[in-house]
């Protein structure tokens, strides 16, 4: 009995020693052409941008199971590699709006601020008043009765007098009329107009800087409650100045004659006969868009679950046509768990694989707020106690402004000193054959920029899951048409792909899970 005892002991030490070997040979599987291949896939125009409820997303996640499957994978979710995560847009639609007989577009003529249910609005005569300032000392709408009524606004500047004094303050500085972005808004819905017409010298430049994004909306989580009753506000249309000036001719007057009129005497209302047909509102659309999953079943310690993640969602294609090929964030991010996959998959295959299971998981809709993290750690696939890391891959293709003149062989480590100690240490050994520079600055607890709380992994250490987030910089093309393929490392993409392999080979095969011991909020080690 005691030989046996004896070797029953020795076997599962045994064990551990065969698969902790150097994982150099499956590192190598991963390459900068198998990475190229997939990132110019991923971020041709054919998947434009990848975006949330749009074609080139479905196109997306069919593309990253097909590559699950191809590796072994098992598709987890009663037998698909598909974890739907329901979602809810709310757009503010426009169908048609006409002014002056003349038909505009949103996104190109205007744009509009509003929550109001879908609704007819109809007018033949719009209340032009002026700054539509309400002060004791100039109130342009006193005994003015705009309940009802169509307005129009100069939503910028105050009345000054020769010397360029305020009428309000009697000084140079402005007045409150002309600092708060929205008091005049607010002041003027106060009366019950059925619609305000809102012009500023820089609309023109905020339609072109939103880019149509405003059109598309917010995306949240669908909890399957009823939708909130909205409130019936005023729309507020912010107009080009091309398009008011049409209308303050009927007044005799244009944007830059008002604001450049010096006056002791508040102007009276104006009615201006014209015409404004609109059909508008706020819409409700459900749908899903998936976390693709696939699993890797450990061997002495499957049980426990290391979740490898990163999203494969950007910003799509805007309704103008415009897409954001989004090689970096967050393609690389995307191929390199694909390449994780393979090479862990591949492991496995020789007898080589790891302790502990391995979840890969490539989220939806990080770009809308976290989404598809958030939904897993509601709805996980395995219970949270059983996930004892995360390792979450966000932009890992570039050389930041920071190392842009210097050593690009780096890669920003982001969590090193929050939950667990033994995060650090598992990183640095990784590292041994990588060699890279560990750049722990945005560990900092002072760092403004505050990432270790803006990108998926977050998700998994609120609910006390020890977390690591491999990220390279933010550069010049974040969130632009710039992103494109060719500014991509590839070199030093790969060589991040095979650290975070290490990383991930680490904590998969070492005999303790790492441990928590830090608080997630109060960690003071400083990263550095």
């Amino acid at each position: 009995m005691k030989k046996i005892f004896s070797l029953l002991f020795i076997l599962p030490l045994a064990y551990s020693c065969t698969v902790a070997q150097n994982p150099s040979k499956y590192a190598n599987i991963i390459t900068e052409q198998s990475s190229k291949d997939h990132l110019t896939i991923l971020a041709s125009k054919e998947f434009a941008g990848r975006g949330t409820n749009q074609e080139g997303g479905k196109k997306t996640v069919k593309y990253l199971a097909e590559q699950f499957e191809s590796f072994g994978l098992k598709p987890i979710v009663n037998g698909s590699y598909y974890q739907p995560v329901a979602l809810i847009q709310v757009a503010y639609k426009v169908d048609s709006f006409q002014l002056a007989g003349q038909s505009l577009i949103n996104g190109q003529d205007f744009y509009i601020q509003g929550d109001n249910t879908n609704a007819t609005f109809h007018g033949e005569e719009i209340v032009f008043v002026g700054y539509g300032i309400q002060d004791e000392k100039f109130n342009e709408l006193k005994n003015t009765d705009l309940s009802g009524k169509i307005v129009l606004v100069i939503n910028e500047g105050e009345p000054t007098d020769a010397d360029g004094k305020s009428l309000i303050t009697g000084t140079t500085d402005k007045s409150t009329w002309s600092t708060s972005r929205f008091k005049r808004i607010q002041e003027l819905t106060k009366l019950n107009p059925k619609l305000i017409l809102a012009v500023n010298s820089q609309n023109e430049a905020m339609i072109t800087r939103m880019n149509n994004r405003g059109m598309m909306g917010r995306v949240a989580l669908d909890r399957g409650n009823a939708a909130p009753s909205q409130r019936q506000s005023v729309p507020v249309v912010h107009i080009k100045k091309s398009i008011a000036d049409q209308l303050l001719a009927k007044a005799n007057t244009s944007f830059d004659q008002f604001i450049t009129t010096k006056s002791a005497t508040p102007s009276t209302a104006k009615v201006i006969k014209s015409t404004l047909h609109a059909s508008m509102g706020v819409k409700q659309e459900k749908f899903t868009d998936p976390n693709v999953v696939g699993f890797l079943e450990g061997s002495d310690l499957k049980d426990e679950i290391i979740v490898v993640c990163g999203h494969w969602d950007h910003d799509g294609i805007l309704p103008d046509g415009t897409y954001f090929p989004g090689a970096d964030d967050n393609g690389s991010g995307t191929v390199a768990v694909i390449e994780l996959a393979k090479a862990f998959a591949q492991a496995k295959k020789d007898g080589k694989g790891p302790r502990r299971s391995i979840l890969f998981i490539a989220l939806a809709a990080e770009e809308k707020g976290l989404l598809g993290s958030q939904y897993y750690v509601e709805n996980p696939i395995f219970p949270l106690a059983q996930t004892v890391a995360c390792i979450n891959i966000d932009m890992i293709g570039r050389i930041d402004d920071k190392h842009l003149n210097g050593d690009h062989n780096y890669i920003h480590v982001i969590g090193v000193n929050k939950l667990s100690t033994d995060l650090k240490p598992i990183v640095e050994k990784a590292n041994a054959e990588i060699n890279m520079k560990l750049d722990y600055d945005y560990d900092h607890p002072e760092e403004p920029m505050r990432l270790y709380y803006r990108s998926d992994h977050y998700n998994f250490a609120k609910n006390g899951i020890p977390s690591l987030f491999f990220f390279s910089g933010l550069h010049p093309h974040y969130h632009t048409p710039e992103d494109t393929i060719d500014k991509i490392d590839f070199t030093m993409m790969t060589k991040r792909e095979k650290l975070i392999f290490n990383t991930t080979w680490e904590i998969a095969n070492r005999d303790k899970k790492p441990i928590v011991d830090m608080p997630l909020e109060d960690a003071q080690g400083t990263g550095r």
